[in-house]
């Protein structure tokens, strides 16, 4: 949530952003909340944060006997 000041400092990077992620951004101003929301959003891949998943050697993941580790019934 920003203020109206640091919306005011930056309103072009975060009228960006919003586009970009299609993530709204809350404006408190006089005690009121206001949402900068983009008119169609954005596709949810878009939205998901970058991160690393795997540590470790991918060949490893291909040498797996997934039958094992696999049911069915689970």
């Amino acid at each position: 949530m920003l203020t109206a000041s640091k919306l005011r400092e930056n309103v072009y990077g975060i009228l960006d952003q919003v586009l970009e992620t299609g993530t709204p951004v809350e404006v408190v101003r006089k005690g009121k909340v206001l949402r900068i929301v983009p008119e169609t959003p954005a596709p949810k891949l878009a939205r998901l944060k970058r991160r690393r998943a795997y540590k470790g050697d991918a060949d490893q993941i291909l040498g797996i006997n997934w039958l094992k580790e696999w049911s069915e019934l689970r």
